[in-house]
């Protein structure tokens, strides 16, 4: 009795150890901050927002049916998976950034969902992840060999830095401190715009929007904030900040920017307000059955982009971290052989090349195909 009675004391104070440095570390200023005060009135004010939380159009459970918890982290954990990440450098290219003709329409794609766009002059950069790792603990989610090419230092002044949501691979607290400086304008979902305030950004730098708003850049750029089936967090608390897609719109161009979303009726009431779209960016990669409502499998991709009416489809979600069990090119072999069965037009450039968005290739090469 003796014995087990000091086990118990020994396990009780594990627990509270463990509980008490968890509960130390995400005091950390990567973890952000809860919105409040004038901020969290707006967003109560949304009808999106639901008993603390915001929801999605339909019912999305983090989980689907049938799986827990537990049984994901057994499986994604402590069973062997092959080839999730690549053994050879991811092929990639450099460019001068700040070199770049401002009277090009230049798309720059940086891994994962991170991307440069340069439109009318007009600079923008989407959910950048330069430090190396997607996670709040380091190393535990670290970028494939090869993908790393670019820094902050490498980017020329931003005008407009769009945040699809802050999960840790597309808001990344160092990338985001290091562009405080360069950053004319952030464009967020509502309450993303804590996390900035708490990082140092100026109340004049945030723009926070609700779906079906939208923002005018320069009087020459529109930038609509629409759904996703997502949801968003940094920490213990979930769902309080908003996630979201984008339309950007010019006179010459519509592209839009999925963000992470789960398949739902959202792309073809988008399709029908805003189609045709001349560029789609979905999120292709990292999915699971496990959590299928919250993340496109390769065959809702296709359908996402027919509903969207976009004539052409650039897969992002992939190459650079390994969030889900699946080989690291399976993603990119599925989408290629499926788009080529629907006669869907993909745009899958090597990491850092430029692409000419006025002169879209017919054809990208397959660089996945021979990298183990």
């Amino acid at each position: 009795m003796k014995v087990l009675k000091v086990s118990g004391t020994i396990l009780l104070s594990v627990i509270v150890f463990l509980v008490g440095a968890t509960f130390l570390y995400m005091k950390q200023d990567k973890f952000g901050a809860k919105p409040t005060g004038a901020r969290l009135e707006r967003m109560s004010s949304s009808d999106n927002f639901d008993d603390g939380k915001f929801i999605n159009q339909i019912p999305t459970p983090d989980l689907t049916e049938g799986y827990s918890m537990w049984g994901v982290i057994y499986n994604q954990f402590f069973k062997s998976h092959p080839r999730t990440r690549p053994q050879d450098l991811i092929p990639s290219s450099k460019t001068e950034l700040s070199n770049l003709n401002p009277d090009q329409h230049i798309l720059v794609w940086f891994g994962h969902s991170s991307f440069f766009l340069q439109l009318d002059g007009i600079r923008i950069l989407v959910d950048p992840v330069f430090s190396g790792n997607a996670s709040p603990v380091p190393g535990t989610v670290k970028a494939y060999p090869g993908t790393d090419r670019y820094t902050v230092e490498d980017l020329p002044d931003i005008d407009v830095l769009m945040i699809s949501h802050d999960h840790y691979d597309h808001l990344d607290h160092s990338t985001i401190l290091k562009l405080q400086e360069k950053t004319k304008t952030v464009l967020c979902g509502l309450g993303v715009g804590a996390h900035f305030e708490k990082w140092g950004y100026t109340e004049q730098q945030i723009k926070e929007r609700d779906w079906y708003q939208k923002v005018t850049i320069l009087d020459s750029l529109m930038i609509h904030i629409l759904p996703a089936r997502h949801f968003s967090g940094r920490g213990i608390s979930a769902k309080n900040t908003l996630w979201a897609s984008y339309l950007i719109e010019t006179p010459d161009q519509k592209i839009y920017i999925g963000g992470d979303s789960g398949y739902g009726p959202h792309f073809k009431e988008i399709g029908e307000l805003h189609g045709p779209i001349d560029l789609a960016f979905l999120d292709n990669g990292q999915y699971n059955d496990a959590w299928r409502e919250i993340h496109l499998h390769p065959e809702e991709v296709i359908q996402a982009t027919k509903d969207l009416r976009a004539e052409r489809l650039f897969p992002v979600h992939s190459s650079k971290f390994t969030l889900a069990v699946h080989a690291w090119d399976e993603p990119l072999m599925r989408i290629s052989a499926l788009a080529e069965q629907a006669s869907v037009q993909l745009v899958t450039p090597i990491i850092g090349k430029p692409v000419e968005l006025d002169a879209l290739s017919e054809s990208y090469p397959k660089w996945w195909e021979g990298v183990e």
